[in-house]
């Protein structure tokens, strides 16, 4: 193998598929990344069994070949090399050369031959959707998976393509998000998936402004899941099993709505989570109707035995009674850090009952919490 490529675009390549290399394995050859030469460009890969990313990157071949060498040494050695050409050969024995400038270094390979191989995701379904869309729902469902392996199913996001429409949706026992987005292509036929989290927060971490759509296929075992950007592919394994039937846990009724702006509310549930930390994670809410001229108002309270207590008082628009629920602090949080509408509703019926916040204005989000039972 010899070809040499621009540091930059090596460096950015290795950053890409970097993350997909095992740390650590009972498969050494998984801590490498491969290098191959694919039709002219340079083509990286790399795998932990159960992800893997391929990367494409323009170069000038001058000799066809593929090798492997440990990850983290290649990228750490090229973050730190000039921005100029390297060139990169390959001996009979295995060692790789790079040069670039006066830097040189050499690297004992591994024969590519012995590199697990890189799934090929045929058949099935296949679909595009836009980027940014796609981005933002993962956005808003991702936080909401299991971390807890004791349900392996709960730590996936369950997919399910119908149609024109793509819902994802996240619980893990405490908490469900469901987001609904248009496909760009629409599927053949509907079909379920389980993601795991982390391929989908690596997919996320992948897209880059440059994009307008992702190609999307699962398999036809319904094993394999395949993402393809411009240069980029990520293949995961999906995860087997029944994901719960969340739309029974949905709410379909409430006694009190209230619509609060999402920056204040946003600024209360943190102040109030300062505190909670050290109370059990607890904060809690009083929706209080207007009278007459007078704005209703949410109350928001947090308090430790041992530190003192915070309370926040905002304007809300509350339709309904009086009503009182206690969320984890966390939980509350993370739903209205992703949230970019100016608005949401808090829809509850009661202090045992899960509590809905959906945007105003929009349909095509949903977050279900369940209450923290104490004492008022």
């Amino acid at each position: 193998m010899r070809l040499s490529c621009l540091q930059e675009n090596l460096s950015k390549g290795l950053a890409i598929v970097g993350r997909a290399a095992a740390s650590r394995s009972t498969l050494p050859i998984t801590n490498n990344v491969l290098l191959s030469t694919d039709e002219g460009r340079l083509k990286l890969s790399a795998t932990n069994l159960e992800m893997a990313v391929s990367c494409w990157i323009g170069a000038k071949v001058e000799e066809e070949g593929a090798t492997t060498v440990p990850a983290k040494l290649l990228t750490d050695f090229v973050a730190t090399l000039p921005n100029d050409k390297i060139e990169i050969a390959l001996s009979a024995k295995k060692i790789m050369t790079l040069k670039c400038r006066r830097f040189e270094a050499r690297m004992t390979g591994v024969d590519a031959k012995d590199f697990p191989p890189i799934p090929k995701v045929e058949g099935g379904v296949s679909v595009k959707i836009d980027v940014n869309e796609f981005k933002k729902g993962i956005a808003r469902v991702v936080f909401a998976a299991a971390t807890d392996e004791s349900r392996p199913v709960l730590t996936g996001i369950n997919a399910e393509f119908d149609g024109g429409v793509l819902t994802l949706a996240a619980a893990d026992g405490f908490r469900l998000a469901v987001y609904k987005m248009a496909l760009a292509e629409p599927a053949s036929q509907k079909v379920k998936a389980i993601i795991p989290s982390k391929t989908l927060s690596e997919v996320s971490r992948l897209i880059t402004d440059g994009e307008e759509t992702i190609g999307i296929t699962v398999d036809s075992q319904k094993s394999q899941i395949l993402f393809r950007l411009k240069n980029i592919e990520l293949v995961s394994q999906l995860l087997q099993g029944s994901f719960p039937q969340y739309n029974q846990i949905i709410p379909q009724s409430h006694t009190t709505r209230s619509v609060i702006e999402v920056a204040q509310f946003l600024m209360a549930a943190k102040t109030a989570q300062i505190f909670a930390r050290d109370g059990g994670g607890i904060v809690r809410l009083i929706m209080t109707p207007g009278g007459g001229k007078a704005p209703g108002r949410l109350s928001i309270t947090a308090r430790s035995e041992e530190i003192g207590d915070d309370q926040a008082e905002l304007d809300a628009a509350v339709s309904g009674e009086e009503s009182k629920i206690a969320f984890n602090g966390k939980y509350l949080l993370d739903v209205l850090s992703v949230l970019s509408e100016d608005q949401v509703a808090l829809e509850v019926t009661g202090p045992s009952s899960p509590g809905v916040l959906r945007p105003v204005g929009t349909d095509n989000y949903v977050h279900v919490v369940m209450p923290m039972f104490v004492q008022w």
